[in-house]
């Protein structure tokens, strides 16, 4: 099978401007974060980052996650994935270029399942910049495990009732509409088909936020702030029937539409981290020749060297895993088969990339000592938020069963093993007997 990730040379040079453009105006708002948690600070960022995004969309770069029939530029996997690798260098890069989670992914859970009156109301909107949305689906007692999610929506006439906690609901408390994840079946019923997703607007009566929840990632972290993840309460929410994702055909496609939504999403994720990983490696090779102690630089250390060259190859190889995933998601699409066939490319690359994002930061820390663990560099807030990328979109030891279960089905058990030499000695004497007769083994 013939893997090609390349792309075409008017696309490597859109990339190449990318590279400059997210290094020379969209890095430096780093610096300046303090600036924009307040509300007045919000809208000094959303001043100055529309110029940026206008000029995004003059690149032809803007939502570039849909085809074009749903709004978007239909780039594919592998040209997503290698824009992701950049824009995740930083934290503000995707939401420049009209593709940040959640709203990314909600836009492409609408593109595949919603009905063109929800396209038109909810998708469009995300795609303009001019809505923000929530995907509302882990709960206290559900996480790795989607089949014990609890909240329910019961059907009252034209309407649906929701009642349930959900929480780390990614953007609630800024968004305009939630997308949630209900049980509308019953016990009698296929698990993976009691569930569906129905469009929540937030201010709804009956959607109570509670907080956001600090993480480690952000422990100071202010509800209403972007970025957060939201404990909410849904106490006898009333939306219309109709707000049921893929109308009435929707009801129980609640598992199946999520992993049209995540495979894409693990793609993308897998790629920023890439883009998070070579910015510490970075700062680590340039320690290295910098930093001079016990008669030499570091990088004349035997140990920094075994440093750089395990972070480049685990660099190296969950780019080639990720784009190996992209380009057979890629390949799928376009023999209309289904995104699970690639399930264990997408599965190997989530824990693998993040594992590997974990690794280079931390040794990036490591080579910079005290310097490395203060904010005067960033590696220690890339550090915190690492940690998140082995837990959500499922933790790792969940894609690690999929993975392995998928894998052991090309087996089948055998005893003696099939190596057996013993075994495989008899076969062989049989099959080339007529050659053997007579013959001693000492000739």
């Amino acid at each position: 099978m013939a893997w090609d990730f390349e792309t075409d040379p008017e696309f490597e040079e859109k990339l190449a401007w990318m590279r400059t453009f997210v290094r020379e105006q969209i890095m430096p708002l780093e610096t300046l974060a303090d600036h924009w948690r307040s509300p007045g600070g919000r809208t000094k960022f959303a001043e100055i980052t529309a110029p940026m995004k206008d000029e995004v969309r003059r690149q032809g770069l803007w939502a570039a996650h849909l085809p074009p029939d749903m709004g978007g530029l239909g780039f594919g996997q592998v040209k997503l994935g290698l824009m992701h690798e950049i824009l995740g260098a930083t934290p503000y890069g995707p939401s420049i270029f009209g593709n940040n989670a959640p709203d990314s992914g909600n836009a492409e859970l609408l593109a595949v399942g919603g009905t063109p009156e929800q396209q038109a109301q909810w998708m469009q909107p995300l795609l303009d910049g001019t809505m923000r949305s929530c995907f509302s689906m882990t709960e206290p007692g559900a996480g790795a495990d989607p089949t014990l999610l609890s909240t329910t929506a019961t059907r009252d006439g034209d309407e649906w009732v929701i009642n349930g906690h959900k929480w780390f609901s990614s953007n609630a408390s800024i968004s305009d509409f939630l997308i949630v994840m209900v049980r509308t079946g019953d016990n009698e019923t296929s698990a993976y088909r009691n569930y569906s997703m129905i469009i929540v607007p937030t201010k709804t009566p009956g959607v109570n936020i509670l907080r956001d929840v600090p993480t480690m990632g952000e422990p100071d972290h202010r509800t209403g702030e972007p970025g957060g993840h939201a404990e909410i309460l849904y106490e006898n929410v009333r939306v219309p029937f109709d707000n049921i994702v893929g109308g009435e055909a929707g009801i129980g496609q609640g598992f199946a539409l999520a992993q049209k939504r995540l495979g894409p999403g693990r793609i993308h994720h897998a790629m920023r981290w890439l883009g998070q990983s070579q910015r510490a490696f970075d700062l680590l090779c340039e320690r290295a020749l910098t930093r001079y102690t016990h008669g030499s630089i570091l990088a004349e250390k035997q140990m920094v060297q075994d440093w750089i060259a395990e972070s480049y190859a685990e660099m190296q190889a969950a780019r080639l895993l990720t784009l190996q995933a992209a380009w057979k998601m890629d390949q799928l699409h376009a023999a209309g088969k289904h995104y699970s066939d690639a399930r264990v490319e997408i599965g190997v690359i989530k824990f693998w990339g993040a594992k590997v994002l974990y690794n280079v930061i931390d040794r990036a820390i490591q080579i910079h000592g005290s310097l490395g663990y203060t904010t005067d560099l960033p590696l220690e807030s890339m550090y915190r938020a690492a940690r998140a990328a082995r837990i959500y979109d499922g933790p790792d030891e969940v894609h690690k069963v999929t993975v392995a279960r998928q894998i052991l089905k090309r087996y089948r058990p055998s005893d003696p093993p099939r190596e057996h030499v013993p075994t495989r000695r008899a076969a062989a004497l049989e099959q080339f007997a007529e050659y053997l007769d007579g013959f001693a083994v000492n000739n």
